[in-house]
């Protein structure tokens, strides 16, 4: 299989089949001795033929029902969304795919800009959120690295964040006994390759060689991307290792080497990562209105003005996120800022039952409480 042929291969399960991309990487091998490594081939596939590979008969179900339409829009002259240009890819499916060749690290920062909020203060006072736990942390951290690695691109922050929530949601699953055995993290899984510490947690990484990205671009509020200190040096790009993903392969040739397909990882560069796409959408979903703060039309929601109210609850508490690590950055270094964290998410995270039965509860988020957390002007 060429490299645009394996590029095409992963953007339509990823893109089309909405198969999460460390997932259809760890398929690829499986799909060519399969002879279903085309959207066509798939289309006239047996769902059991799919579900030998995929193992999940939605998941299966889901992957040929994607590769009926792509096929059928061929065939009728339609969009192909694997061969699109990127523009015309960020406009319909988000976020840009670093398999794609033709785009360039800017367009893909670009593509994974997050919901900015112009809310007055008081307006964020009066904003209650309704959520679970997991995503607040993901705001928490991604928030974080912003002030704590200055040097990563957005794309590096999202991919650490996610793999931070990776590593904490794993083990609290063991200790509450939700899942059995052990971490891929205690088997072993990864050993050799960097770590970060976020939080008090070790994160595995994949550095990024050769990823250049516009150090001055924007992100979300129109700040600029903090810099590092001059003269200090820069660790490269990074990305978050997914070692449960790894742990289920359970062999690194089962995975396809990412190349510059990802980013310019030099070395090791087929261990699947926790992907800033993945980040993203999980947060972009993840923050509703609290029930209490919804106002009663007498009309049912639309599913795009749902969508729409959650992106701008994500840029209302990104937005309180980054005033209070901007009250404190000035007061405190960036290792202070990282012990913190953890504090602050605790006193405002959502209130669920103890432990098992609180697993993915959710409850309101009041900004005000996390303004509240403010360093007091002096």
């Amino acid at each position: 299989m060429s490299a645009s042929d394996l590029q095409a291969l992963l953007r339509f399960l990823s893109q089309d089949a909405k198969v999460p991309l460390a997932s259809a990487m760890g398929k690829v091998k499986q799909l060519q001795t399969a002879n279903l490594d085309t959207p066509e081939k798939i289309s006239k596939a047996k769902p059991n033929d799919i579900k030998s590979i995929f193992e999940d008969e939605k998941v299966a179900k889901q992957i040929l029902a994607a590769a009926k339409r792509v096929t059928k829009k061929r065939a009728t002259g339609g969009e192909d969304t694997t061969t699109s240009s990127p523009a015309k890819k960020r406009k319909k499916d988000g976020p840009l795919l670093f398999s794609d060749p033709d785009a360039s690290p800017a367009d893909i920062e670009a593509s994974l800009a997050l919901p900015s909020s112009s809310a007055t203060e008081e307006e964020l006072k009066e904003t209650v959120l309704f959520t679970n736990r997991a995503p607040l942390a993901l705001a928490f951290v991604f928030t974080l690295l912003k002030f704590s690695m200055p040097e990563q691109p957005l794309s590096s922050r999202l991919s650490l964040a996610q793999g931070y929530i990776g590593v904490t949601s794993k083990a609290r699953a063991l200790s509450l006994g939700i899942e059995k055995g052990r971490s891929a993290e205690e088997e072993g899984f990864g050993e050799g390759q960097p770590v970060v510490r976020i939080t008090g947690k070790e994160v595995r990484v994949l550095r990024r060689w050769g990823y250049e990205w516009k150090k001055d671009s924007k992100e979300h509020g129109g700040d600029e991307v903090a810099k590092g200190d001059e003269g200090g040096e820069e660790q490269p790009p990074l990305w978050a290792l997914d070692l449960e993903a790894l742990k289920k392969s359970n062999t690194l040739d089962s995975a396809p080497a990412l190349g510059r397909a990802s980013g310019g990882d030099g070395g090791l560069t087929n261990l699947p990562i926790h992907t800033p796409q993945a980040a993203r959408a999980y947060m972009l979903k993840a923050f509703d209105t609290a029930p209490s703060e919804q106002v009663e039309t007498g009309k049912k929601r639309s599913g795009a003005a749902k969508v729409a109210e959650k992106e701008r609850n994500l840029g209302k508490l990104l937005q309180a996120l980054d005033i209070l690590y901007r009250s404190w950055a000035t007061a405190l270094s960036p290792e202070d800022l990282d012990k913190r964290t953890w504090g602050w998410y605790v006193r405002v995270r959502p209130a669920v039952a103890e432990g098992a039965q609180g697993w993915g509860g959710k409850n309101t988020v009041k900004l005000a409480d996390i303004l509240a957390l403010r360093r007091e002007a002096t």
